[in-house]
Formats: C-alpha cells, structure tokens, sequence
C-alpha cells in the first residue's frame, strides 16, 4: 500500500461561554468528566481520566480492571492560559514512552465571560507511514471533534 501523506498536527478554535480560568479548571481538574468513556486505549472499559496538576504529571485513564494506562505526561502546566500534553500513544494506541507528538491548548479570554480555546496536536508526521498510522491519522481530526465538543458541553454547563 502506498502511504498517504497526512497533516503534521491537527487545530480547532472555538469559543465557551466561560472565563479562561473555569476552561482551564473544567479541562484539566474536570477532566475524568467529560472525557467520553469510548476514547481509552486498552482492553478494560475506562472508569476515569486524569491530568496531574503539575509539569512533569502524568495523564491516563483508569479503568475498570484497576489498571492506570499512561497517555503521556504534562510539559507545560501555566494556568489559566495553557496546556501542553506529550502523547506518547503510537499508531495502535498504545503507549510509546519514546514517541512524542504534542497537545497544546490555550485559553484565552475574548469578551465578558468567553474564553477563545487554540487546540493544536502536532508532530503527528511522528507517527510514520504504515498503513496503521495513516488510517489512525485518517480518524483522528474526527475524534478530537468528538472529544472537544463533550468539553465544551461541559464547560458552557
């Protein structure tokens, strides 16, 4: 099969009815409930998610065998304006403390109570041209469609 090509990171801006410090606290403290239950890597149903509060935390998923599954950890943690994750989940999904690629997001107030959100998944060229990453990279604009819209559900609440 010859590999397609595929963007070197995905981008969405969209706007919340809330201020950059609730997106920021609903996004990361808030995390585990809105992050939809159908996005987990791994075998066991997820129970929950979490971003450590800190550079140099972890983010993962709880899930129903007991076990933490690692996504990657925080590289940049200065609230209210940003965040930035490493997703070291490879192609297949599963966690390749080796492979980076990046979910940076920023809060920026815009007017009275709304916040412009800047999401941007980069280095997504990381992933390589196997037939596995390009369908993977071909799901992904999708998925973080998804992803995004449950928190801005629940940060317009």
């Amino acid at each position: 099969m010859n590999a397609t090509i595929q963007p070197a990171a995905i981008r969405k801006t969209f706007t919340l009815r809330a201020t950059p410090e609730r997106a920021f606290q609903v996004f990361t403290a808030g995390f585990g409930g809105w992050w939809p239950r159908t996005h987990y890597v791994g075998d066991s149903p997820l129970t929950g998610a979490v971003i450590e509060p800190r550079a140099g935390g972890r983010w993962y998923g709880e899930h129903e065998d007991g076990v933490e599954r690692l996504w990657g950890d925080v590289l940049t943690w200065d609230p209210p304006g940003r965040l930035v994750l490493a997703w070291r989940l490879n192609a297949e999904f599963a966690y390749d403390p080796a492979l980076l690629t990046e979910v940076d997001v920023r809060f920026t107030a815009v007017g009275d109570g709304e916040t412009r959100v800047d999401f941007e998944h980069r280095g997504l060229e990381r992933f390589g041209d196997s037939e596995a990453a390009v369908r993977t990279l071909g799901m992904m604009d999708g998925g973080w469609g998804l992803i995004l819209d449950s928190f801005t559900s629940a940060a317009n609440a």
